[in-house]
């Protein structure tokens, strides 16, 4: 195995065992900012440590492109594992997550809908609403925070989000490496 794709393979289960930390002390109940942050730490280190390691033992010189496919090998395994494991973690593991974060969603959704001017506004934002009852039109708001909150979008989104980034820290990655750490 080539040491771009450990490398990406150590920084994910790295992540999943913080993960995994967080939330067996339960540090950061209903926050996802901690573990998103590193989540982009660890997909930024497992790049630059792989393509640092790539380019430390090559022997031949190398253009920026294998530098940017380097550091995507090193980019996609991570991508590829953490997602699949929200995935799991979502759908079996924390599953009073989506609860609560869609609880307070039908919380503020049915504080809005019992207000009438808000109930106007939501009436006049489309044209479908106007011949609905309150109920129906609930019915109708509350399916997309529902679809969203689910372990299938989640890692979706997730595999969405961390490929650009993967992408564009290779892109970042390769440009810092080229230009100050191994100029000739």
């Amino acid at each position: 195995m080539k040491i771009t794709v450990k490398t990406g393979v150590i920084a994910a289960l790295i992540w999943i065992a913080l993960r995994m930390l967080i939330f067996a002390f339960d540090l950061f109940p209903y926050n996802v900012v901690p573990s998103v942050m590193l989540n982009i730490l660890g997909v930024l280190l497992s790049i630059a440590i792989g393509l640092f390691l790539q380019k430390r033992s090559s022997t031949e010189d190398s253009n920026a492109l294998n530098d940017i496919k380097n550091g995507m090998s090193a980019g996609v395994p991570y991508t590829v594992i953490v997602s699949v494991f929200l995935y799991f973690y979502y759908g079996k593991i924390d599953l009073d997550f989506n609860k609560h974060q869609l609880s307070e969603i039908e919380m503020a959704l049915q504080k809005d809908m019992s207000d009438p001017e808000k109930l106007r506004q939501i009436k006049d934002s489309n044209e479908e609403f106007e011949v609905m009852t309150k109920e129906e039109i609930y019915d109708s708001i509350i399916e997309g925070p529902r679809a969203f909150y689910s372990p299938g979008s989640t890692m979706a989104i997730s595999m969405l989000s961390l490929l650009l980034l993967t992408t564009l820290n290779s892109i970042f990655v390769t440009v810092i490496y080229r230009r100050i750490v191994f100029r000739n």
